[in-house]
Formats: structure tokens, C-alpha cells, sequence
């Protein structure tokens, strides 16, 4: 329930004309308060009053789009409105240029915004529609606004100089203008279509009075020496994250890469999936790349996660992890063709006690993997929050035989298991058994193997069970089923479904862990249990 003070603020934000000619008189403390009822209620004219009148150093969206003791909806969970971030972004603008255009002490006025922090808005890929913003739209949209101001910028420069100099003498001393700047907190989106305009952006960040400090960097389907360039031009001291996919790197790429990390003190997550690493046939000097690539990973101090996803690791983790300075907090190892020895190294590492995300998808634990991953969770047991087991070939027997281990996670949140032939009875089981992990919010299970509408190859490949055909009426009950038996237990806040859909985003939030999305091909299928 809103508060009267919000309730007011919506009623006042809803008069533009009424707000812009009370600005000045409207104490400072009412403009968190205001920007909140307009960015909710898309008052865009006044939000961009707002903004160019900001009385405080910070405009935070996190700070503001929270839940507050005057607003219950947080802003900051829901897909971010393009017409408001917009606004937002030329409302700095238009403070700047007033700034540039305002440079005579005679016309002296009080500036006040220096960060504008625009980090932890919600963009999970999914369901991006005609009124959101995605992080790729937003990486493009600031880095035109900071080629834009550093254009206009240049122009008043230019101008000021002339006036310094005065109409017949140089002798005419002006004082110099006052130094105004915005810096910009933000996650970056980068691909082949929006470099060109982000490296212009970044390359005037020094000197312009709109410039970005990125924290999360992400970057997709890029050549090496535009990687490194963008790399290059980042604030060392701001990026936390860097993500690289889909970049067909290889051993040789990463060698290139890696050294410019090392720079980024305060690198938490290094993401490197789908790079085209394969160690299981080494050259002579592919080997020396593969020790120099863990050399260059032993250097990133602060690292916590590490995402090294569909990279044929068979038999090289305790080359690649084992110097690391610190325990991960995070490891994804999707489709790695790891081996025994590679999950015994881990069970025993620094780092199984620590781990709060553990994602092995794609990797065959129904076999020679099975027990070894059975001592990992249960060295895992007491931190793991987020386990991903998806299309690792567990059928009901070798699901039984982890239940032990299973069951001792007892901080568990979030389950995967979609992708594995599972039975009814196996997903009856799994749900009975895992009823007294009270903490484990959402499961993404599989459909059953007995509800496809024709036989299947036994045992099942991942693809028979992706392409197969589905009786909808055979799920349909087993949906209703596994609903009741959550009913029945008073487990109705626990979500079990074949699709992650939005909900991953909406639980991920309560995890203290940071969403990155589903692997593409688990995007299909039917939200159930809802």
C-alpha cells in the first residue's frame, strides 16, 4: 500500500506545468519521493524537470526505484520503461548543456549532479516488449548522449575562448568556466552492430562532461582487437564484471585477452562461454597458451566467479583453478566434457566449500562422473544455493543414489534438472524428497519420458528429449499432480515448472546472485505450476 506522502507526489507529478513553476520553492527531501511517482506513472516532462534540477550530488535508480516506506511496488524489479530511462538520460543532457551555456559568473547557479548511477536495472533477454529497454538499447542510447554532449561541449569551448580573448586584446582576462561533469555508473552491451558508436563514446570519456564508468561489461560476437580496444578504454577501478561470448576465441584469442584484465582491480566475474576452447588435443605450443591462460587467471585477485561454459576442458580444472589467490563463488562449467579426475579436484579445492552457484549442465554424471559429483555436492552442501544439472542423462536410478547428498543442501534456492530422462515416478520422488530443502524456491524439471506421444530411444538423448513430441494431456496431469503434492505439503511457495520463463528473474533477485540468463535452448516449453 502506497503512503499518503506518494500519493500526493502522484497527484502533484500528474500537473507538469503546476511542478515547473514550483521547483524552486519544493524542499530537496520531496524529490526522491517525486521521481519515483513520475518514472511509475511515466510522467516524462516532469521527470526530466527533475532531473535537470537534481539537488544532490547522486541520482541512484537503484536508491529510488527500491521499495521505500512510501512505495511498495520496487520499479527496480520490473523491465525498465524505455520512455523513462530516455527521458532521464536527455534530462542530464539538458543539465549539461545549461551548464555550458551558463559559464559567466554573473549568471552564477548552483550544480549539484556529479553521478548519474544507472546499474541493477532488470535485463534478463526474455520477453523484451515495445515499452522496455534492453541493456543493449541503453549502452547505445547514453554512449550518442556522450557524443553528443562532447560535440556541444567542443562548440561552447570555442566560443568561451573567443570571449576570453576579448573583440581587439588578448589582454581581457575572463575567469575560467566552472568545471561541471556527470559520470555515468553502468552495465555495457556490446556487439558488431554497436561498437563503432561505443568506441566513439569511450574515447572522449576523459575530457567529456558525460562520461561512462562501466561495471558490468559485456560483449558478443566481437574480433580480438576491437575486444581489447574497448577493454583499453574502460576506468580500471569501476568494472566488476566481464563477460565475453560467443567471440570464437580459442586458447590464442584468450592469450591476447587475458593480460588486459588484470588491470580491472576489482574484477568479481569473469564470463567466457562459448569461446572455442578444446585442451583435449594440445599442440606443443597449444599447451604453452593453456599454462598462460591459467597464469592470467591466477592474477585476477578478487575473482569470485567464473563461467568457462561449453569451453572441452576434459581433464585440465586443477591446471586452470588451482592457483587461483581465493575460493569461487560461482562456477559454471556447462558442456566441458569433464572428466573423473576433474570433479575429484574440485570436491577437494578451496573452493567446493564456498561455492554458492554450481553448474555442470551437459556433462554425462550417469556414468564414471556419478559418484565423484556425489562427493562434490556433498562437500558443497552447506553454501550452495543455485545447482544446474540440465541434460546430464540422470534417470531415476542415478538421481536416487544423490538424494542423499541432495538433501543435505540445505540453503538450496534454485534446482535445474530440466533435460534428463526422468520418469513420473522419478519427478514424484525428486519432489517428495526435496520437500524438507525449505529454502528451494524454483525447479525446473523435465517432461516426463512416459508423457511423449511416441516411444523413445532408451536410454534418451538430450535431443530426443528437446525435439520430442509431448502429450499434452499425459503432462497436463502430471502438472496437476506435482501441484498437489506442493498443496498438500504447504510448499505452495516453491515453484516447480519446464520453463524458467520470467520467473528466474523474479526469484534471482532474493539470492544475492546475479542473473544471467537461460542457455538459449531452454527457452522453449510452457510455464506450469504457477
Amino acid at each position: 500500500m502506497h503512503s499518503l506522502v506518494f500519493l500526493c507526489a502522484q497527484k502533484v507529478v500528474s500537473h507538469h506545468s503546476t511542478v515547473r513553476g514550483a521547483l524552486e520553492f519544493i524542499p530537496k527531501e520531496l524529490y526522491p519521493v517525486l521521481f519515483k511517482a513520475a518514472f511509475m506513472d511515466k510522467r516524462t516532462l516532469v521527470l526530466q524537470d527533475l532531473v535537470q534540477t537534481w539537488p544532490f550530488p547522486v541520482l541512484s535508480f537503484q536508491k529510488l526505484l527500491r521499495k521505500c516506506q512510501h512505495c511498495d511496488r520496487a520499479l527496480l524489479q520490473e523491465k525498465p520503461n524505455k520512455l523513462c530511462v530516455q527521458t532521464v538520460i536527455l534530462g542530464v543532457v539538458a543539465y549539461l548543456n545549461e551548464a555550458l551555456e551558463d559559464q559567466l559568473p554573473s549568471q552564477s547557479k548552483r550544480q549539484c549532479l556529479q553521478v548519474l548511477d544507472m546499474t541493477g536495472l532488470q535485463d534478463d533477454g526474455i520477453d523484451q516488449g515495445p515499452e522496455s529497454m534492453s541493456l543493449w538499447s541503453r549502452t547505445v542510447t547514453l554512449a550518442k548522449a556522450c557524443i553528443d554532449v562532447s560535440k556541444h561541449q567542443s562548440k561552447c569551448t570555442k566560443r568561451t575562448s573567443k570571449r576570453r580573448k576579448g573583440p581587439y586584446s588578448s589582454s581581457v582576462a575572463l575567469p575560467p568556466p566552472r568545471p561541471v561533469s556527470v559520470e555515468v555508473h553502468v552495465d555495457l552491451f556490446v556487439n558488431s552492430t554497436s561498437y563503432g558508436v561505443l568506441k566513439d563514446a569511450l574515447q572522449n570519456n576523459a575530457n567529456s562532461m558525460l562520461r561512462l564508468k562501466c561495471r558490468d561489461f559485456r560483449a558478443e560476437e566481437l574480433p580480438i582487437a576491437s575486444t581489447v580496444g574497448l577493454l583499453e578504454f574502460l576506468d580500471p577501478t569501476g568494472v566488476r564484471q566481464v563477460d565475453l561470448r560467443f567471440n570464437n576465441l580459442g586458447l590464442s584469442g584468450l592469450r591476447v585477452i587475458l593480460p588486459h584484465m588484470a588491470k580491472f582491480t576489482n574484477l568479481v566475474s569473469l564470463k567466457l562461454p562459448y569461446s572455442n576452447i578444446d585442451v583435449r588435443r594440445l599442440s606443443a605450443g597449444m599447451e604453452g597458451s593453456l599454462h598462460y591462460f591459467a597464469t592470467q587467471l591466477s592474477r585476477l585477485s578478487c575473482l569470485k566467479e567464473l563461467n568457462l561454459g561449453s569451453s572441452r576442458l576434459s581433464g585440465k580444472l586443477r591446471q586452470l583453478l588451482g592457483n587461483l589467490q581465493g575460493p569461487l563463488e560461482s562456477l559454471e562449467l556447462a558442456f566441458c566434457y569433464l572428466l573423473p579426475n576433474d570433479l575429484a579436484y574440485l570436491s577437494q579445492s578451496l573452493h567446493t566449500p564456498t561455492l554458492k552457484k554450481l553448474d555442470l549442465s551437459g556433462n554425462n554424471l550417469s556414468d564414471s562422473l556419478l559418484q565423484p559429483f556425489q562427493r562434490l555436492l556433498e562437500e558443497a552442501s552447506s553454501s550452495l544455493l543455485h545447482l544446474d544439472i540440465m541434460e546430464c542423462r540422470l534417470m531415476d536410478i542415478h538421481l536416487e543414489s544423490l538424494f542423499p547428498a541432495l538433501c543435505r543442501c540445505s540453503q538450496l534456492r534454485y534446482l535445474g534438472v530440466f533435460g534428463n530422462p526422468l520418469s513420473k515416478r522419478g519427478l514424484k520422488n525428486l519432489l517428495q524428497r526435496t520437500m524438507g530443502l525449505l529454502y528451494l524456491q524454483l525447479v525446473i524439471y523435465p517432461y516426463p519420458v512416459d508423457c511423449y506421444s511416441e516411444t523413445l530411444p532408451w536410454p534418451p538423448t538430450s535431443s530426443n528429449l528437446l525435439n520430442g513430441s509431448v502429450d499434452e494431456e499425459k503432462f497436463s496431469r502430471v502438472s496437476a499432480e506435482l501441484q498437489q503434492m506442493l498443496l498438500t505439503a504447504s510448499r505452495t511457495d516453491a515453484v516447480w515448472t519446464t520453463n524458467l520463463c520470467s520467473l528466474l528473474s523474479s526469484v534471482a533477485k532474493q539470492w544475492c546472485l546475479p542473473q544471467r540468463g537461460m542457455h538459449r535452448r531452454h527457452t522453449q516449453g510452457n510455464c506450469d505450476l504457477t
